[in-house]
């Protein structure tokens, strides 16, 4: 049995779908709310909270493997819950600025859980995704109302990663051979840029969708307004105030773990133009 939380999420719900085609395992999908979901045909809804513990003890009993991602809940005590309930492996979404800004408070509260992840004495495979493409539906109402998008550093190219590659690498260390104790640092398969992406958007869409390049500090203004100054901070460094090479570095491990080539943004964007309309 494999329980997959976050199952409604980017990376959740294409983890699910691959799931269930590879038949590799049953299948269970954690939800805050059962009756307000809807799951591939055979796999089980269950209910529960990574911010509370306790509650997840149904949905592992049986569960021999476990998909997690960092930052969702009390880390600490759902590894403890997992190793108590018998899992035997650990799938973790962690971050790739772990390796490129270790400095910032989120890097390191994600290298906490994966310490605590590897000290659990259950086997374990870490995934270190860069920025990805799902960020962009930030800009969903902008562009619905108004076809613009206003952001800063529009010409600094990241390699952006599709969520769905995120699970497609999640499925193969689940239920195949050779990836337990292994750290994969995943991202897309080239650097786009926000004109890039704006442009990919409204190709989707079929109509103008034009980038106004917006200062740091203006940005800064409108981001810490609901989350706060060092989170802003930290998420405009990411975005092209600090990068550094380890950021920019496009890596091939998407396609070195799953055989099939990463999704670029433009695939991105053709498959969630509707967010935008």
């Amino acid at each position: 049995m494999i329980l997959v939380t976050g199952a409604t999420g980017n990376i959740g719900s294409p983890l699910l779908r691959e799931l269930r085609l590879s038949g590799a395992a049953p299948v269970r999908g954690l939800t805050r709310a059962v009756g307000r979901v809807s799951f591939p045909e055979g796999v089980e809804a269950v209910e529960g909270d990574l911010a509370q513990a306790e509650s997840l003890k149904a949905a592992l009993e049986g569960a021999r493997s476990l998909f997690l991602l960092a930052g969702m809940g009390a880390e600490g005590e759902v590894i403890a819950t997992a190793r108590h309930a018998g899992v035997e492996h650990v799938v973790l979404v962690s971050s790739i600025t772990v390796q490129t800004h270790p400095h910032l408070p989120g890097a390191g509260e994600n290298l906490a859980v994966e310490r605590l992840l590897k000290d659990s004495g259950m086997a374990w495979t870490i995934l270190r995704p860069t920025q990805f493409a799902s960020n962009t539906l930030w800009w969903a109402r902008s562009i619905r109302d108004q076809g613009v998008v206003r952001a800063p550093y529009a010409d600094i190219g990241l390699p952006t990663i599709h969520p769905a590659d995120i699970a497609a690498v999640a499925r193969v260390a689940l239920t195949e051979p050779g990836h337990r104790g292994r750290t994969y640092a995943l991202t897309g398969p080239e650097r786009v840029t926000v004109r890039q992406q704006v442009a990919a958007i409204a190709a989707a869409l079929g109509r103008e969708v034009t980038c106004i390049e917006i200062s740091r500090g203006e940005a800064h203004r409108r981001m810490a307004s609901f989350m706060g100054d060092e989170t802003a901070d930290a998420v405009l460094d990411l975005m092209g105030g600090d990068v550094n090479d380890e950021l920019l570095k496009v890596r091939d491990t998407v396609s070195r773990v799953t055989g099939s080539v990463a999704r670029s943004f433009q695939q991105w964007a053709s498959d969630n133009g509707a967010a935008f309309d």
